[in-house]
């Protein structure tokens, strides 16, 4: 059956554990972190520190990076889900320990990186609740044929590997040479059991020839106050399987500080005579210059080992974009700036003020565009349709917005004026609108409704009378809101208004405009009585001084 996908890399990474340890100093000083051995069923390997979680890193052939989680004693056999083994050739790794915190150290860890007081971490370490060190190991690995060669080869110093295996460099029979003088070669120079008679040293000065080369500069010094740290220079790992690689070790501090593998690119890295380094080019233009063909990047990774959380960012370039990557959150892109984007597209000025298209902000943001595009746009897109807080405006204070037209004098401020929500123009005096929270609302001068016949539809005749009918019945009272203090009113109810007329939206509310209308239609209604009974009134008049000239005729009769 299969090997899953991550078996398969846990296999490498195990591997790599197991090939390496014996033959590289950990960085986390003397002691190795993890020993691991051979057998019939794969690698097994064990920890030798408390940690929580274990992270390792491998990096093998054409780029492949692997990195996961293990747990200590397991097995792992070198079969990829494809049936197929790993890919041949050289592997490295970092083996990363989280150590064991208890919950007083962690929260002693949030305060420091809160306060950015690093001397509590100090203190954490001098206390032996840290490590002194990160818990990190290094090493490398290889594959051939399929096969992993064991870490159990050394190989013998000896003419071209052809010496028997012995316990240490081919026995010379001949004396030391001392020599008590300065010593001057006019010639090449060539050290190691592989050098032969009439050598062909080409361009060479000084050649290291045997199957182990090394440099070691070996400090004597021992008066107070004078270094003595002692350092080497290493050529390729003396283990089978082990890597092709030049070193600068510090053999004092059990370290490898500096390390480039066979196979590195020409210029990986280069540093021009003012100091500018660059990588994969040999004209580095700034102090620090990437080069690649796809996406120059940087990473940023805060490893577990010192007892924070395992954070990584990348900081990249392409021709689609600049961007911070959130590794750890996902890959997610929480900032990217577009190819072509103007000149100060943001800017952070000294008092730092925040401007979107100016490099002077005069406020705490400062947008600022000449094209007639300037906006600002808000918008959720949730799938979910409810109300939603999308801008709040906050102060130890009254909080204002102004509005203000370049070209003209006025400046409107909408704001806070204690609890009440006013509408201003500040350079008038007294305020143009009020609203207090208990829906009251002041104006300093007319309130006109639109009434235009262009605005309306839906027409219908009214019997004006009628409305008169309904009006006299309409019970209008005395009353007070119950959010004000003893301030009195006089109208009718809604709910007896609605009722009544079948106005506005509910029984709730009145609009002013239905209340003006419903009394202009009632004073017409009026009028029409008023003319009704002016008439009835015109003619019992008409009639009554016919019957005064009657009786004032039949008076002159009887005389």
């Amino acid at each position: 059956m299969r090997k899953s996908t991550q078996s398969r890399l846990l296999t490498a990474a195990a591997l790599a554990l197991a090939v390496s340890l014996p033959a590289v100093p950990a960085t986390a000083g003397p002691a190795a972190l993890a020993a691991a051995s051979v057998g019939p069923v794969g690698i097994q390997w064990q920890v030798s520190v408390d940690y929580e979680k274990l992270t390792l890193t491998v990096s093998g052939p054409g780029g492949l990076i692997l990195r996961r989680e293990l747990g200590a004693g397991a097995a792992f056999d070198a079969i990829g889900d494809n049936g197929k083994p790993l890919p041949d050739g050289a592997y490295t790794y970092e083996l990363i320990a989280m150590p064991k915190l208890d919950r007083e150290t962690r929260r002693a860890l949030a305060a420091a990186r809160q306060s950015g007081d690093n001397s509590i971490v100090e203190k954490l370490r001098a206390e032996g609740k840290l490590p002194s060190t990160p818990m990190v190991q290094s090493g490398s690995f290889r594959i051939a044929g399929g096969t992993i060669m064991p870490d159990d080869a050394r190989e013998r110093s000896g003419g071209h590997g052809t010496a028997p295996a012995k316990a240490g460099p081919k026995p010379v029979t001949a004396a030391d040479q001392v020599i008590p003088d300065d010593l001057i070669v006019q010639g090449s120079e060539c050290v190691g059991l592989d050098c032969v008679n009439n050598e062909s040293f080409g361009f060479d000065t000084i050649r290291l020839k045997e199957n182990n080369t090394r440099i070691k500069f070996d400090d004597t010094s021992t008066g107070t106050g004078f270094p003595a740290n002692d350092w080497q220079l290493t050529a390729n790992d003396s283990a089978s399987g082990g890597s092709s690689k030049f070193s600068i070790e510090d053999i004092t501090g059990s370290k490898v500080p500096f390390t480039v593998t066979a196979g590195a690119a020409t210029n990986s890295i280069f540093v021009d005579s003012t100091g500018r380094v660059g990588l994969r080019t040999s004209t580095p233009v700034l102090d620090l210059h990437v080069n690649t063909s796809n996406t120059p990047a940087i990473r940023l990774e805060q490893n577990n080992s010192g007892g924070f959380t395992a954070q990584t960012w990348d900081i990249a370039g392409n021709e689609a974009n600049f961007f911070v990557r959130d590794v750890t959150g996902g890959s997610r892109l929480p900032f990217r700036i577009r190819p072509g984007a103007p000149t100060s597209s943001v800017d952070i000025s000294s008092d730092g003020d925040v401007g979107i298209g100016t490099a002077s902000p005069s406020n705490s943001l400062h947008v600022l565009r000449s094209d007639g595009t300037s906006k600002v746009f808000v918008q959720e897109t949730n799938g979910t349709a409810t109300a939603r807080e999308l801008m709040e405006l906050r102060n130890n204070g009254s909080p204002i917005l102004i509005l203000k037209d370049s070209g003209r004098t006025e400046r409107w401020s909408f704001g806070l004026n204690a609890a009440n929500f006013v509408i201003d123009e500040q350079g008038h005096a007294g305020t143009e609108l009020v609203f207090t929270p208990a829906g009251s609302m002041t104006i300093s001068g007319t309130l006109t409704q639109g009434s235009s016949r262009d605005i309306k539809t839906d027409f219908a005749a009214l019997d004006p009378k009628e409305v008169l009918s309904r009006v006299s019945a309409l019970p209008v009272s005395q009353w007070s809101y119950k959010t004000e203090d003893g301030v009195r009113h006089v109208g009718p109810m809604a709910e007896d208004f609605h009722q009544a007329f079948g106005l506005g939206a509910d029984d709730k509310h009145i609009a002013p405009g239905d209340q003006a209308g419903v009394a202009l239609a009632a004073v017409q209604g009026l009028n029409q009585v008023v003319q009704e009974k002016d008439k009835e009134i015109a003619e019992l008049k008409s009639r009554l001084e016919a019957l005064e000239k009657v009786v004032q005729s039949l008076a002159q009769d009887k005389r």
